[in-house]
C-alpha cells in the first residue's frame, strides 16, 4: 500500500496542538473584578465565603461554583473535544473558539446556579438588613412579604421561596462578577 501526501498540514497540527496544551480555561471571581460600594471585601472574598461557608460568622456553605461547573460537565468537554478536534486538524483559531465556548459554558452555568440554587436559607436577620448593602431606606415587596409569611407561620424555607428570595442575589454584582479566561498555563 502506497500513502500519497497531497497537502502537507504537519507544521499547522503540531503548532496548533501545542498552542491547545499550553492554555487553560479557567471559571471563576478574579480578585481584580470590579470593587463592591457596599463592602471592604470583594466579590471574589465574598464568593469563597459563599462557596465555603464561615461557622465562625455563622455563614452556612452555599455552593455555587463547583456545583454549576458539574451540572454542565459534559457539555463542556463536547466543546473541548471539538478543540482538540480542531487543534488535529490543524486549526489553532479553531481549538481557540472551542476554549472560549467551553468558558462561555461554565460561566453561564455558574450564574444559573446563583440564581436557582438550591442554598440553605438566609436568616430573618440578614433579610432585614438587605436594604443596607443595596443603600436604600425601604425593604423590597419580596422582603416585605417574606416577614409577613413569617408572620403566619412559615419556616423560613417556605417563606423565602414563597417571597421569591434568593440568599445569594441582593444586588446581582457577585453573580455579574463570574466570568472566564482563556490563559497560558
Amino acid at each position: 500500500m502506497t500513502v500519497k501526501i497531497t497537502i502537507d498540514k504537519l507544521g499547522d497540527v503540531i503548532k496548533a496542538l501545542s498552542q491547545l496544551s499550553n492554555r487553560d480555561v479557567l471559571v471563576g471571581i478574579p480578585d481584580s473584578s470590579p470593587e463592591r460600594t457596599d463592602t471592604p471585601i470583594t466579590n471574589a472574598q465574598i464568593g469563597y465565603v459563599m462557596e465555603t461557608g464561615s461557622p465562625a460568622n455563622n455563614i452556612p456553605a452555599r455552593p455555587f461554583l463547583v456545583p454549576g461547573i458539574a451540572d454542565v460537565q459534559d457539555e463542556i468537554a463536547a466543546r473541548l473535544r471539538k478543540g482538540a478536534l480542531s487543534a488535529l486538524s490543524g486549526s489553532a483559531a479553531g481549538a481557540e473558539t472551542a476554549l472560549k465556548a467551553a468558558g462561555m459554558v461554565g460561566q453561564n452555568a455558574v450564574r444559573k446556579k446563583i440564581n436557582d440554587g438550591p442554598f440553605a436559607p438566609l436568616s430573618p436577620r440578614t433579610i432585614a438588613q438587605r436594604n443596607r448593602s443595596r443603600k436604600t431606606k425601604s425593604m423590597r415587596k419580596a422582603e416585605k412579604d417574606y416577614a409577613t409569611l413569617l408572620a403566619q407561620g412559615k419556616t423560613e424555607q417556605e417563606a423565602q421561596d414563597a417571597a421569591g428570595i434568593k440568599p445569594l442575589i441582593n444586588t446581582g454584582s457577585l453573580r455579574n462578577a463570574v466570568t472566564f479566561v482563556v490563559r497560558k498555563k
